[in-house]
């Protein structure tokens, strides 16, 4: 069965525009999940593509599809956005995929407290 639920979503933003959109959405997308009842943590990636565009992902762990609600609402396959991302965001997928985390195999380093 499943051990967790990884929540993923996906947006594309300027280059110029990468640094202030990572710090705009830590302080708002990333800041609400943890302080989410359920969630597990969450990762931010970013690559630049081949068009001049960085793509980010966000990629978020929770207990179970009820605290993926507690965050998202009554439709969490539908993404959250917040005020000032329309400033930021070339590219904003109104989807979320949700997987069952029927394996993990992780670094216990990964999850100790940084020293």
């Amino acid at each position: 069965g499943a051990t967790m639920i990884l929540r993923r979503w996906r947006g594309a933003v300027r280059a110029t525009d990468a640094e202030a959109y990572l710090r705009h959405q830590d302080e708002t997308g990333v800041r609400d999940y943890r302080a989410t009842e359920g969630n597990l943590g969450a990762l931010v990636l970013s690559r630049t593509r081949d068009d001049g565009l960085v793509e980010v992902e966000t990629v978020s762990l929770w207990r179970s599809m009820d605290d993926v609600r507690r965050f998202a609402g009554d439709e969490p396959g539908r993404a959250v956005f917040y005020p000032g991302d329309d400033d930021l965001l070339v590219e904003k997928d109104p989807h979320v995929d949700h997987f069952d985390v029927v394996g993990a195999d992780l670094d216990p380093r990964l999850l100790a407290p940084p020293e």
